[in-house]
């Protein structure tokens, strides 16, 4: 078993927001952060990064994160990776159509980053 650090890979288009929860989970954990704008861009790096788990924002341009999480448990290599959704839709119906797209955990926005680090170390069984 190897004593890398765990490596998730946030997803989330806001400049912001991105760059707030990257800072914060790697200072908070030590976990890698690698940290991706959009979906296409997530569908890639999830394949070259190999991350021990996904944190990914629902509402994005282009592709959303409901899709970007179907498009992950479709391919073998993420099949099985944790993925935690995190969005301002939270709605009954939301929430349902997240774990429906095949997400692990669901996270409404603005989410305290003691409720983040305990819900990723919970994922990743740490």
């Amino acid at each position: 078993m190897s004593n890398a650090p765990k490596k998730i890979l946030l997803v989330e288009d806001s400049d912001t927001t991105r760059l707030t929860h990257r800072i914060l989970i790697a200072r908070r954990t030590g976990y890698t952060v690698v940290a991706v704008a959009n979906g296409s861009e997530a569908l890639k790096q999830a394949v070259s990064e190999k991350p021990d788990l996904v944190l990914m924002d629902v509402m994005m341009p282009g592709m959303d994160g409901l899709e970007v999480c179907r498009r992950l448990r479709q391919q073998e290599a993420t099949a099985k990776v944790p993925i935690v959704l995190l969005t301002f839709r939270v709605g009954e119906e939301s929430i349902s159509e997240g774990y429906a797209s095949g997400c692990t955990a669901y996270l409404k926005k603005p989410v305290a980053i003691d409720e983040l680090i305990e819900t990723l170390r919970q994922q990743l069984g740490d």
